[in-house]
């Protein structure tokens, strides 16, 4: 396929742009990233996703298709002749979908409220959800993973692009905090999944700088402390 017919609309260091791009190389994807200026909202994504005006967005013969995890099925679908992203078996599938919900709507959330936290009181309590959610995610990759490298078993899977998205911001989050949440002591099998994930040719060429990100992420926090300080009054 022409690499014209396949446009991702996004950003670097966006984890859920990641999710699309990951997905797009695991299936061997050209495509055209159509990079946003960070700050302003271009007439092509405002006119491709005009009800959340959000990236990502995966436009294939001139159809968008937006949210990222959708855009991963999708992709997944849309060239079934390459390496299956979903698992075949219907409930590993429902199996990863519900861990990736939780990850998105809990555990991501939790994380996000670290960076967010304006005392030690709040930053502790949003550190303990999210070393009380990386347990459960540790349990689950061991029952999942059935002793393999990946949530997906040998390869990249639905789960590992869902999780390892959001790896370099988690990262970041880590250094910034001082913290060491996915270790050897609590979680040693997310730590070596972590390394190989970050290692595999379709994750290691995308993944954003962590030193890059983190100067990017200097602006983020101030913005979501304002946020919480502004939700305080």
């Amino acid at each position: 396929m022409a690499k014209n017919d396949v446009k991702l609309i996004g950003a670097w260091p966006s984890p859920f742009v990641l999710r699309a791009r990951i997905a797009l190389n695991v299936k061997s994807v050209e495509y055209e990233f159509l990079e946003e200026t960070l700050g302003t909202k271009s007439e092509l994504l405002l006119k491709s996703n005009p009800v959340h005006k959000k990236i990502p967005v995966l436009i294939h013969n001139d159809k968008p298709i937006c949210e990222s995890l959708i855009i991963v099925e999708y992709i997944d679908e849309a060239w079934a002749s390459g390496p299956s992203i979903l698992p075949s078996d219907p409930y590993d599938r429902a199996i990863a979908r519900f861990w990736a919900a939780y990850i998105d709507e809990k555990w991501f959330p939790a994380m996000k409220g670290i960076a967010a936290a304006t005392d030690d009181e709040a930053r502790k309590a949003a550190v303990g959800q999210v070393a009380e959610g990386l347990a459960l995610l540790e349990e689950a990759f061991q029952k999942i993973s059935k002793g393999k490298s990946f949530f997906g078993g040998d390869h990249i899977g639905y789960l590992d692009i869902a999780f390892g998205g959001l790896l370099g911001w988690f990262r970041v989050t880590e250094g910034m905090g001082g913290i060491k949440l996915i270790n050897e002591t609590k979680t040693p099998g997310l730590l070596k999944w972590a390394e190989k994930f970050a290692a595999d040719p379709a994750v290691k060429d995308v993944l954003p700088e962590i030193e890059k990100l983190t100067e990017f992420s200097k602006v983020i926090v101030a913005k979501l402390r304002a946020a919480a300080t502004s939700g305080a009054k």
